[in-house]
C-alpha cells in the first residue's frame, strides 16, 4: 500500500510507503498509477546517472569541434562559454596529474 498525493487534476505528485501530512489517499502496489509512477521514476534515475557521462561526451565534442575550427568558443552563448572555459581549465590542471591517474597497473597508483 502506498500513500499518495494528487493535484487538482487528479495526477500523482507524490508517492510514499509511509504516511505523510499531504497524503490525499492510498493505492495498492499493483495499481496502474503506482506502476506508471515507478516506471517514470526509474527512467528519470537512469537519465540522472548517465548525466555525468554525457557531460564528458559533450565536453569532448566541443573540444574536438573547436580544435578543428568547426565552431569557435564565441559561437556559444556567454554562459556556456564560461562553463566550457572553466571545464577546460580544470581538465588542463588535472592533466598534470596524468602520471598518477592511470588505468594500467604500471602507474604510481
Amino acid at each position: 500500500m502506498f500513500y499518495v498525493q494528487r493535484d487538482q487534476h487528479n495526477a500523482l505528485v507524490r508517492v510514499e510507503s509511509q504516511t505523510f501530512a499531504e497524503a490525499t489517499g492510498t493505492l495498492p502496489a499493483d495499481h496502474p498509477d503506482i506502476q506508471t509512477w515507478f516506471a517514470i521514476a526509474s527512467s528519470l534515475k537512469q537519465l540522472q546517472q548517465s548525466d555525468s557521462e554525457m557531460i564528458r561526451v559533450l565536453d569532448d565534442l566541443i573540444q574536438v569541434l573547436t580544435s578543428k575550427g568547426v565552431i569557435r568558443i564565441t559561437d556559444l552563448p556567454p554562459a556556456a562559454q564560461v562553463k566550457v572555459i572553466e571545464r577546460t581549465q580544470a581538465r588542463t590542471a588535472l592533466g598534470g596529474l596524468s602520471e598518477l591517474i592511470n588505468d594500467d597497473e604500471s602507474g604510481l597508483i
